[in-house]
Order: structure tokens, then C-alpha cells, then sequence
């Protein structure tokens, strides 16, 4: 019964932690895309004003 239940918890945190890096990873990324396309629409403010 133990052993079953420290499988079960091995691999459920195993899971955890891949889903974790995978969604922290898309983070940055996505927030690395949101600075350079808000950078890029504020040097371009007067273009788009005019």
C-alpha cells in the first residue's frame, strides 16, 4: 500500500514540476514578446498619429 501510494506521489510531482517549467517558460517568453511589440508601437506612435 505504501509503495503504491509513493509511486503515485513520485510521479504526480514529477508532472507537476515538468507542467510548472513548461508554463514559466511560456511566461517569459510571452512576456518578452509584449515588451518588444509595445516598444515597437511607441516608436512608431508618430507614424500611426499623423
Amino acid at each position: 500500500m505504501n509503495e503504491r501510494i509513493y509511486k503515485t506521489m513520485s510521479s504526480t510531482g514529477a508532472c507537476s514540476l515538468a507542467v510548472g517549467i513548461i508554463i514559466l517558460a511560456t511566461g517569459i517568453t510571452a512576456g518578452i514578446m509584449m515588451i518588444i511589440n509595445g516598444a515597437r508601437l511607441l516608436k512608431k506612435k508618430s507614424e500611426i498619429l499623423l
